[in-house]
């Protein structure tokens, strides 16, 4: 971490607006979408200006008289350095990254005038992923809700998830920094954010909203082909979010992002609009993924943090938007990554720092209705090799001790298995009900 410290304690000179960020990007109408790193407004070498940043201190409360008593106030030093960090690495970007892309001018909130380049440099270019790791093992796990309580406010789903939304910076090959956004789903540190925040990093660092900065987060493992990945810091006692059943969200639902668009200048932003579309499949780097379609304002930045339902739950990890390379605007169409079925997967990289396969149980099913009426999924084919103890024609009544009368029912019960755990199931055979206890394998 000594670059890293060095860098950190480095005191900014030039202002600087938004870092740089990899992006999953469509480009239509070619027929694939591509992945881009792309240099975001950053400042070269040039007239010097301090970058002030001052604490928000909370307005009187209504009816208070006179200047509120002057307390003990939580240092803001560690925000202040972390973002320092990101502007001299947008620094260290603009300098040694000048080559094709566009130049342009602007300037920033204080009248500071400053170049930035714009440069794309595809993924395969990445460099191997470095960051220390963090032991793999043990149980926990991502657990998401099948219910949930009353509709929240605007104002109160920003409240409950903001504290557990964090920025993570990584740096990459010592020259340039990527800034993304991520979500706390342990009290003690387990983050979720994706994979191609880090990619090809080699140090992580990780800011809260009350301003503690993690400089030495550490990497539980990733997924570049889901685009999940799992980080660790060292805290006790932080705000969690509460993850929700992304299969119940329906079209037209009420959905909210927040996040770091374009970077820590702008970072807690809250944007909302609703589920545009679900199970979409889109197909990007020869992968296809299944994904939730919003049209709640995405950008770079944004990658990683949290698609909230209107319960305060978590139901998807934003991961791409669409553009166009032509003049033809494109506008409201962000994608997510459902909790439900991004839940193995992030228990898998803690478990094991890489993905498995998805826990099956190796048979195909139909939902059906019995001479009675009752819904009921009747298994069609054993499709593994080794006897799971089902056959054709099996009846599966219940799982776990729940009535299963739909393949929507059984697949709920199933994610909440690993690979190589046992799942019990309630079948009826030749009129008569008896348990099967079924071994869950990775899919191939």
């Amino acid at each position: 971490m000594d670059e890293l410290d060095n860098k950190l304690q480095t005191e900014l000179a030039p202002a600087a607006d938004a870092p740089r960020e990899v992006v999953l990007r469509y480009d239509a109408p070619a027929p694939q979408p591509v992945v881009e790193r792309y240099v975001h407004p950053a400042p070269l070498p040039g007239p010097t200006a301090r970058v002030a940043l001052a604490p928000i201190v909370p307005a009187a409360p209504a009816g208070s008289r006179g200047t509120p008593k002057r307390g003990k106030r939580r240092s803001h030093r560690g925000l202040k350095i972390f973002l320092a960090f990101v502007a001299l690495l947008l620094a260290s970007v603009a300098v040694s990254h000048l080559r094709g892309g566009e130049t342009k001018k602007s300037r920033d909130g204080n009248g500071f005038y400053f170049e930035y380049h714009v440069e794309t440099q595809p993924k395969d270019d990445a460099e191997t992923t470095t960051i220390a790791r963090y032991p793999n093992g043990g149980a926990v796990r991502l657990r998401f809700s099948e219910t949930h309580g009353d509709a929240l406010t605007i104002q109160q789903v920003y409240e409950r998830v903001n504290p557990c939304t964090v920025t993570v910076a990584t740096l990459q090959s010592g020259t340039s920094g990527v800034v993304g956004t991520g979500v706390v789903f342990t009290e003690d540190g387990y983050i979720l954010t994706n994979a191609h925040v880090i990619t090809g990093g080699t140090e992580v660092a990780v800011a809260l909203t009350d301003g503690r900065v993690f400089r030495d987060a550490k990497l539980v493992g990733y997924d570049e082909t889901n685009d999940l990945a799992v980080l660790k810091i060292d805290a006790r006692g932080l705000s969690v979010a509460e993850f929700g059943d992304s299969d119940a969200l329906t079209v037209g639902d009420t959905v909210y992002a927040i996040g770091n668009p374009l970077g820590v200048e702008l970072r807690g932003t809250l944007t909302d609009g609703i589920v545009s579309a679900i199970n979409r499949d889109v197909k990007t780097d020869g992968v296809t993924m299944t994904l939730i379609q919003t049209n709640a304002a995405l950008n770079e930045g944004n990658s990683g943090g949290p698609l909230i339902n209107v319960y305060g739950q978590v139901v998807g990890i934003n991961t791409m938007k669409m553009r166009s390379k032509s003049s033809v605007s494109v506008e409201g169409l962000g994608f997510a990554i459902p909790v439900s079925s991004a839940a193995w997967i992030v228990d898998d990289l803690i478990a094991f720092g890489e993905t498995r396969g998805e826990p099956v149980l190796g048979i195909l099913v139909e939902a059906g209705r019995l001479p009675t009426g009752e819904g009921a999924v009747f298994v069609r084919e054993v499709t593994r090799d080794d006897d799971p103890g089902l056959m054709p024609g099996d009846v599966i009544r219940g799982a776990e001790g729940e009535p299963v009368e739909t393949t929507g029912d059984l697949l709920r019960i199933r994610r909440r298995f690993r690979a190589g755990e046992t799942m019990t199931l309630e079948i009826e055979r030749d009129g008569e009900r008896v348990s099967v206890d079924v071994t869950l394998r990775a899919a191939e």
